[in-house]
């Protein structure tokens, strides 16, 4: 018993020893990136993915009665590269979540997304429909099962905390982006 005691205090000193600084100071530090990684790699993996800088860009995401939205804009007006980007990924994620592909998202967030396993399982119960905004795009994400809804608000949820967008985590009723 000493021992299996022993072993768990060595296991608590070893784990706490290999936290940076700063986590070990400050425990709110360590883990609540649901990515396991900084904001700064995820966005970089996202680059990647999605083919245009977050720097450029802004995100949203938006619980809706119905669903909701996965909204991406251009900063810059004059900034017609990553407009084109832009459109070119969310009319492409469209495509693939209505096939029941959600690589891109675990490429970014090194973990699938909470209801994405749902969402694979119901994909014939949800629609995306890609639409084009002044500055670049979204996905409007729609169902009537209740079951799918749950999953895709559990997603969108995930994207917001994970992306620190500070959208509402509740619903509202859906207003697009202008830009």
């Amino acid at each position: 018993m000493k021992i299996i005691i022993y072993s768990l205090s060595l296991v608590v000193v070893v784990s706490f020893a290999a936290l940076s600084p700063n986590q070990a100071q400050d425990p709110s530090k360590t883990v609540h990136d649901t990515s396991g990684m900084n904001q700064d790699e995820m966005n970089k993996r996202g680059d990647k993915v999605m083919g245009f800088e977050h720097a450029k860009t802004t995100h949203h995401f938006i619980l809706a009665p119905e669903g909701g939205a996965i909204e991406v804009s251009a900063n810059m007006a004059a900034d017609k590269s990553s407009r084109a980007k832009i459109r070119s990924h969310l009319s492409h994620i469209a495509m693939m979540f209505a096939e029941g592909d959600f690589n891109a998202p675990f490429l970014i967030h090194q973990q699938n997304p909470p209801g994405v396993e749902v969402m694979q399982r119901l994909k014939n119960e949800i629609q995306y429909k890609f639409e084009k905004s002044e500055r670049g795009g979204r996905v409007r994400i729609s169902t009537k099962d209740p079951e799918a809804l749950q999953a895709i608000h559990d997603f969108l949820r995930f994207q917001i905390k994970d992306h620190k967008t500070g959208d509402p985590l509740e619903l509202k009723s859906y207003e697009p982006d202008p830009r």
